[in-house]
């Protein structure tokens, strides 16, 4: 059997290392009781657990029974990488049913006196855990949202451990997806990351930052809570210390503290720290993505016990009227969905590598705003918030099969799981500054009383979990009777519009059905939350061409409509699905995007970062020995205020090389003015060819064009 040993290193610290006593933080004088154990030297451990595994299918599910838990199988095992999944290796591509992991780690001997949890990012969909043959907790029936479980009972300090995952992602009516009903790919496995968390007994459990500016002055108020845990024998007064970091600058811009008592084997008690005020506070914005840390430090009985780090963006987006506002200017969005798990050979279990290529497509499509039909990889969300997309994360509920066989009420399940998920996913994702909406569900049918209820529901739990961000659900119930439709009770109205495709049609339909919405919800934005064209079926014969075709007019259709305030075009990848209708095996796909399933890129790519762009026009011309150029904000979706571009320009001569390279600042623009640049003189006299970029304060071209000689 494998067997990892552990090493420890500066890297296994959770998030970041105090560098500074508790005197240089301005911290009580509990925190300098034990001047000898600082919190960086307590601090939970992170240490990753991903990496080789052992593997095996169990297409009988009789391995339980056999004591493959406990150690029974010594044969017919394989060695797999995790993040993993099976159904990317041809003989299991279609493999749906149970299968078992398993490694082996050394743990040290000081670990008798530590806490010691494992955390799965993601396990598909069902996991059952033991450690030395002891079971340790189970996830059933949440695909897509982390889990940790305590693994101190069964832990063997000093020793060799094995942990054994049993996962299963058989086709669930008791879940959400339900059944066989979704439209992606149901990829089972361990399939994001893996790690050991190793603490003191008493430790943070996570914190929650709630980051909202004043936009009438330049500061901000900072409210966080920490969810803390005390597993040892004894109760212990614990202190949290709090300080707010600028990322960027590491400079500590605020800092406050708070108290509580911690009762032994309490699980969720909450130490609420007072309100942090941010002076001169920098906004988060897609164009600006600036992050602060809250760097918190849990002291119990005057020790320092644990340290923790939560990264976040102060920003405020909202609903005014009909128009979307991104902190206090009002934004008209545009993006594209991206279906994960979608390359033949990473699946499910993307690398970080995959992860960036991806989104890194993204930006350069002028996606600024985008929705996703399950919850993600932290990785991905960490990357949003770094590079600014707004997000739109989703419980799976989808499709209208997920409420079949109920007239009036939600099965008990599947209200059940639902919520579960939702907890879940808001726990964890709640400090990211890109996540700006919570979606319930995606093409219900709701104008069913069942559904009406289960969305009632979820966003009354949503709005009790975080009541700042907005809600929507994802409609496709919207072309006859609207008022009826139970997305007028949410924040925004989101529209699943496929006229000319899955709802036939023409173009006019468009206008026409935009225009019953916005009657039935006269006071509420709409999002085209999808509209593209698929060729999912045999009479669809269009190709790229038509894609690229219904990119384009259905977009300006939609931008005439001022109550619009957002458009998602579906999608940018082609995705693996088990409902596809092209390709065999691992395959198996639909054809929807403008990059192919391993990314490569169709001709609708550049038209769709085109009509994304927030430069509606850029124009260049010779003028003596220079250039000049003008450029135009766009003054429809996307739409916003350009602060902060930059011009590159790039002169070509000597056998069509590129000769020379300059910058310059682009004027602040709001959506439609325009202005001009000038390039007074180059170097190069006999340029062939010159490159003008307008680049995002991100570094991400937004718009360009070329001059020939």
């Amino acid at each position: 059997m494998y067997r990892w040993r552990l090493h420890l290193s500066d890297h296994s610290r959770r998030n970041f290392i105090i560098r500074t006593g508790a005197a240089g933080l301005g911290l009580p004088a509990a925190a300098l009781a034990n001047p000898g154990t600082t919190a960086a030297q307590c601090a939970t451990a992170r240490v990753p657990l991903s990496g080789e595994w052992q593997f095996r299918t169990d297409p009988g599910n009789s391995g339980e029974a056999a004591g493959w838990a406990q150690g029974a199988a010594s044969q017919g095992w394989t060695t797999v990488n995790v993040p993993h999944t099976w159904q990317t290796a041809e003989p299991n591509e279609a493999y749906l049913a149970t299968a078992w992991y398993r490694r082996a780690f050394d743990a040290p001997p000081g670990w008798d006196a530590r806490h010691v949890r494992v955390e799965f990012e993601a396990v598909y969909h069902t996991a059952a855990v033991w450690l030395n043959g002891r079971e340790v907790g189970r996830h059933t029936g949440k695909g897509y949202t982390a889990f940790t479980l305590d693994l101190t009972p069964a832990l063997k300090p000093g020793a060799a451990n094995t942990l054994v995952v049993r996962v299963d992602n058989r086709f669930n009516p008791a879940m959400l997806p339900r059944g066989d009903s979704y439209d992606w790919t149901p990829d089972g496995g361990i399939t994001r990351p893996v790690s050991l968390l190793v603490s003191e007994r008493a430790f943070v459990e996570r914190v929650e930052v709630d980051a909202a500016p004043n936009l009438q002055g330049r500061d901000a108020r900072v409210n966080a809570r920490a969810v803390v845990r005390n597993t040892g024998k004894h109760a212990a007064r614990v202190q949290a210390l709090c300080r707010i970091v600028d990322e960027a600058s590491g400079r500590i811009v605020a800092q406050d503290h708070s108290a509580a008592e911690l009762m032994q084997g309490e699980w969720a008690t909450v130490v609420t720290l007072p309100q942090i005020v941010i002076l001169n506070a920098r906004l988060w914005h897609f164009d600006h993505p600036n992050l602060y840390r809250c760097e918190l430090t849990l002291l119990a009985d005057g020790k320092a016990v644990d340290e923790y780090s939560a990264t976040f963006g102060v920003r405020k987006f909202e609903v005014r009227g009909t128009s979307f506002y991104l902190n206090g200017e009002r934004v008209r969005l545009m993006g594209a969905e991206r279906m994960a798990g979608s390359h033949p050979v990473y699946g499910m279990a993307e690398p970080e590598s995959w992860i960036r290529h991806d989104h890194d497509d993204l930006k350069e499509l002028n996606c600024v705003f985008t929705r996703v039909h399950w919850p993600q990889d932290r990785r991905i969300l960490d990357y949003c918030d770094r590079h600014g997309i707004l997000l739109q994360l989703e419980v799976p509920s989808w499709g209208p099969d997920t409420f079949r066989g109920m007239d009036t009420e939600p099965s008990a399940e599947i209200m059940q799981n639902g919520l579960e998920q939702l907890r879940e996913l808001i726990a964890r994702d709640r400090n990211h500054p890109s996540v700006v909406v919570w979606g319930l569900c995606n093409e219900v049918g709701g104008q069913g009383e069942a559904q009406r209820k289960f969305v009632r529901r979820m966003n009354e739990e949503a709005k009790k979990l975080d009541p700042e961000r907005l809600t929507t659900y994802a409609s496709n119930s919207l072309e006859s009777t609207p008022e009826r439709d139970v997305a007028g009770e949410l924040d925004f109205i989101s529209w699943n519009e496929y006229y000319e495709s899955w709802h036939g049609g023409t173009v006019a339909n468009i206008s026409e059905n935009l225009a019953a919405i916005h009657k039935a919800f006269p006071s509420k934005p709409v999002v085209i939350s999808e509209y593209g064209y698929c060729e999912c079926t045999p009479d669809r014969l269009g190709g790229d061409a038509a894609r690229a075709r219904i990119l384009k007019e259905h977009t300006n259709a939609c931008r005439e409509q001022d109550y619009v305030g957002g458009l998602i075009f579906f999608c940018y990848n082609d995705y693996r699905t088990h409902m596809g209708d092209k390709g065999t095996g691992v395959m198996k796909q639909r054809v929807h995007g403008v990059v192919d399933v391993y990314g490569g890129r169709k001709p609708s790519f550049q038209e769709l970062r085109s009509i994304a762009s927030p430069v509606r026009e850029v124009a260049i011309r010779r003028e003596g020995s220079g250039f000049a150029a003008s450029v135009t904000a766009a003054d429809s979706i996307p739409s916003y205020k350009l602060r902060g571009y930059k011009a590159r320009w790039t002169i070509y001569g000597f056998g069509g090389l590129p000769m020379e390279f300059h910058e310059q600042p682009v004027a602040d623009l709001e959506p439609g003015e325009h202005t001009g640049l000038m390039l007074a003189a180059i170097a190069e006299k006999n340029p062939t060819r010159v490159r003008l970029e307008i680049v995002r304060p991100t570094g991400f071209s937004a718009a360009e064009v070329e001059w020939h000689g």
